[in-house]
């Protein structure tokens, strides 16, 4: 008996081995490339990156490599994608809190919202683009902050959605039913318990969509336009990171490409800092979290 099961155990030993040798080498990809584009955006970057940059709106011929920076961008992107995610918020957490806690659990309401959101999840940006632009046109809009924020909004809802709804579904059905043997209402059972149990997977959606909308071009070079100006109000254009970086690149001039990877650093570390923040405060309400 042992005898026989001597090949079996050795067939799989070396599935174990083939499998995790290829998650290694998935890894090693994985950290290479990412190395692989923050090496190139530092050492391109770092050579053209002065306070100017972050402290200066574009001067008469910034493109073409005069002088001036990219403040109008940053406060427009900032401007843009905080807009949207408050907006996002206003959608998909009563949107999410009504699919856990209102409806029966397999219902075809739930299974058609969630697969609805997976496809939107999919849907390439530019296509919201082109549909924040036609609600815009709709509304007699012109391209400027307000239509970017309208346009980010969409491509963000769905990924903001997704995540929420599966943070949520973790939270243990008997929580749920101690609160209402309690005598709590489906509304406060959906604010006091639901909410702060999932607070932490909430904020994490909430600074990964926001990340999201801040580093996407395609849903806003026809809805927020550009400008060399930082937006006072949501009806005038608004710069973002995304398409400076674009306009600098295509530029014949070796300086301002270097400047399109000066921004690209920008932006890189803005998201790496919305990423960090978003450790701390995750786990900073972890510890509120029943577990």
């Amino acid at each position: 008996m042992v005898r026989l099961g001597l090949p079996h155990m050795n067939k799989r030993r070396i599935e174990e081995n083939i499998f995790k040798g290829l998650m290694i080498f998935s890894t090693f990809i994985i950290l290479s490339c990412l190395l692989l584009i923050l090496g190139t955006i530092i050492i391109k970057g770092l050579p053209a990156m002065n306070l100017a940059m972050i402290t200066q709106t574009p001067k008469g011929g910034y493109y073409l490599g005069k002088e001036g920076g990219i403040l109008n961008a940053i406060i427009g992107s900032l401007y843009l994608a905080g807009g949207a995610t408050f907006l996002a918020i206003l959608i998909s957490l009563p949107v999410v809190l009504y699919l856990n806690v209102y409806t029966k659990k397999g219902s075809r309401l739930v299974f058609f919202t969630r697969f609805s959101f997976d496809v939107l999840w999919g849907v390439p940006s530019i296509v919201y683009g082109a549909f924040g632009f036609t609600i815009m046109l709709f509304l007699g809009l012109r391209a400027s902050l307000l239509g970017g924020i309208i346009a980010v909004s969409f491509l963000i809802f769905p990924i903001m959605s997704r995540a929420m709804d599966e943070v949520i579904r973790m939270i243990p059905e008997e929580l749920l039913d101690a609160s209402y043997a309690l005598g709590a209402t489906r509304l406060e059972t959906a604010f006091k318990i639901v909410t702060r149990q999932a607070l932490p997977g909430i904020l994490t959606a909430v600074l990964i969509a926001f990340g999201r909308g801040i580093g996407d071009a395609a849903s806003v070079i026809f809805t927020a336009g550009f400008t060399d100006h930082i937006p006072y109000s949501l009806f005038r254009p608004a710069a973002t990171l995304p398409l400076a970086i674009f306009f600098q690149l295509g530029t014949p001039i070796p300086e301002v490409q270097e400047r399109a990877y000066a921004s690209a650093f920008i932006l890189t570390a803005i998201i790496l800092i919305v990423s960090v923040v978003s450790r701390i405060l995750t786990k900073r309400f972890t510890k509120h979290v029943v577990k």
